[in-house]
């Protein structure tokens, strides 16, 4: 089991970092800030379960990569957030600097915003080629759990 965690870890990080548009950022500093919170690390169990569970439902890979992208960076948006100095505080994640350690705050809170809302461009782009009422059904679940009535909510309580 821990092989098959850190094998799809490691194959699920590089694809997942290609997704953020480097050419389309305006800065190299923020452009580096998403990609250091998402090369942290972490199991990716969300992902990898989101993965298997599509596996059985015969889902095609390339449709379930791009939903579990979309759950990946909601995650390591909300880590982001999490560890700022008016939330938790916390100046590691995963035993590396947080990335408003790295980075600082104001680009900390930029990368994390940048990647929730990457995760939506990820569902909505025209490359997702899946039905319009199962793309915006998607869209609104995910926006439902990063949300008031999900992440953000539970931060706040």
């Amino acid at each position: 089991m821990i092989f098959l965690i850190n094998s799809f870890s490691k194959e699920f990080d590089k694809k997942l970092i290609n997704l953020i548009p480097e050419k389309q950022i305006g800065s190299k500093h923020l452009y580096n800030a998403m990609k250091y919170t998402i090369k942290v690390g972490g199991k990716r169990l969300r992902p990898l379960l989101l993965t298997e569970i599509s596996n059985l439902l015969e889902v095609k890979n390339e449709h379930s990569f791009r939903a579990a992208a979309s759950v990946e960076m909601i995650h390591c948006y909300s880590l982001v957030h999490d560890d700022l100095p008016s939330m938790d505080n916390d100046d590691l994640r995963r035993g590396k600097p947080s990335t408003h350690i790295k980075f600082g705050e104001s680009t900390a809170i930029l990368a994390g915003n940048s990647l929730l809302t990457l995760a939506f461009e990820i569902i909505a782009d025209k490359k997702f080629n899946i039905d319009t009422k199962i793309k915006l059904n998607l869209i609104k679940k995910l926006s439902e759990c990063a949300g008031h009535v999900g992440i953000a909510g539970g931060q706040f309580l």
